[in-house]
């Protein structure tokens, strides 16, 4: 049996030979509607706030936030929407970069008619000057920039997936982490070594709570346009309204087409597309999510391309995989790469690097499941 893994710019071949493999996906969605249509229906019927057109007047100050480029979302037709609705207020485009450093622009896909009037802010949590507002009862010291701050509302967009240690994505977090200070990231981010920071959980995720408490120090109002995406990375539904309220309606919407169950394995081959196995800051979300399936003692294999290299090396290492990753992983597991690292580099990594999966499937044959597109799944395992 051969089959072809998402892996970077090109798929990874691999052939299985004699083995018998479980390949593990999601449940196929229904078609996809017309995404114009869903975002105009749910602007139209907004979740426990007025309409948009009614929250500001003419000239007003709109900050509205999109997802940087580590995101595979439809920023252009969102802001398109919303600018049927608002067309007379002055646009601030901020670029919610969280702890990754400002975005190329010309990566984002937005159309140069949306950015011509419009000021834009590449966030920097690392050098931005930020205003202080508060801390959490987590301990998490909240800045926001000046452009939240001075603005008459602030509209936060994103697409509604599967996150490892947030439960799910978009939402309050193009607000925080999206703009915040990454110092103050980084403390919320240290809940992820918590049991209830999983995918999936959003009711009680240590992390979820802080992020939320760090939303409720921004004074200014706010309204939130979200996507809600299935297995096949398009928009299938979109909600809006309250951040909170309208969020927590999308993941219901969301869930089901995520999730899965499967039985634990000693050999685990997961992988996923692009933007996911562009670094390996990115490809530990696969890792994430794959680890529950992983038998103690058995091997997990991420086939990802990391065509830009590996992220902060130092945060990859420690505060993504040693404090996230390896803690999900079952005793006497091991953690392998196959990617286009080089060996070197590869080396100063966490996991083990392979050159490739063909000495782990020499042998007699033995069951393998393979997740060719795991970061977004919830997977419930079972024995």
């Amino acid at each position: 049996m051969r089959i072809e893994l998402p892996y970077g710019r090109i798929p990874y071949p691999l052939d299985l030979g004699t083995h018998t493999a479980t390949i593990l996906e999601a449940p196929p969605p229904p078609p996809a509607g017309p995404l114009a249509a869903l975002l105009d229906a749910a602007l139209d019927s907004p979740i426990d706030r007025p309409r948009l057109e009614t929250l500001v007047a003419s000239g007003a100050r709109v900050t509205v936030i999109i997802s940087d480029a580590t995101r595979d979302e439809p920023r252009g037709e969102m802001l398109t929407a919303l600018r049927r609705r608002l067309p007379e207020v002055r646009w601030t485009i901020a670029i919610a970069t969280g702890t990754h450093g400002p975005s190329p622009i010309d990566a984002l896909g937005l159309p140069a008619d949306l950015l011509a009037d419009a000021t834009i802010v590449n966030h920097d949590g690392h050098n931005d000057p930020l205003i202080a507002l508060g801390t959490t009862p987590h301990g998490t010291e909240v800045a926001f920039p000046r452009c939240l701050l001075d603005a008459d509302l602030v509209i936060a967009t994103g697409c509604i997936r599967p996150h490892y240690f947030a439960g799910f994505g978009a939402g309050i977090k193009a607000i925080f982490p999206g703009l915040g200070a990454a110092k103050a990231i980084r403390h919320n981010h240290l809940l992820k070594a918590s049991p209830g920071s999983r995918a999936g959980n959003i009711d009680d995720n240590p992390c979820r709570r802080d992020l939320e408490a760090a939303f409720a120090l921004l004074p200014t109002p706010t309204f939130l346009l979200d996507g809600v995406c299935a297995s096949d990375h398009r928009v299938h539904a979109a909600v809006a309204g309250d951040p909170i309220a309208a969020f927590r309606a999308g993941v219901e919407l969301a869930r089901p087409h995520f999730s899965v169950r499967a039985r634990r394995s000693s050999l685990v081959i997961a992988s996923d597309s692009l933007p996911v196995t562009a670094t390996l800051y990115q490809a530990a979300k696969i890792a994430a999510a794959a680890a529950p399936l992983v038998e103690p003692g058995g091997t997990l294999v991420l086939v990802a391309e990391c065509a830009d290299g590996i992220g902060p090396l130092e945060i990859v290492n420690e505060a993504i995989f040693r404090l996230g990753i390896l803690p999900r992983l079952p005793p006497t597991a091991r953690l392998c790469l196959v990617s286009s690292l080089d060996r070197e580099l590869a080396a100063c990594t966490l996991l083990h690097a392979i050159d490739s999966l063909d000495h782990l499937l020499a042998g007699p044959p033995r069951p393998i499941t393979i997740i060719p597109r795991a970061s977004q799944l919830l997977i419930e395992a079972y024995s």
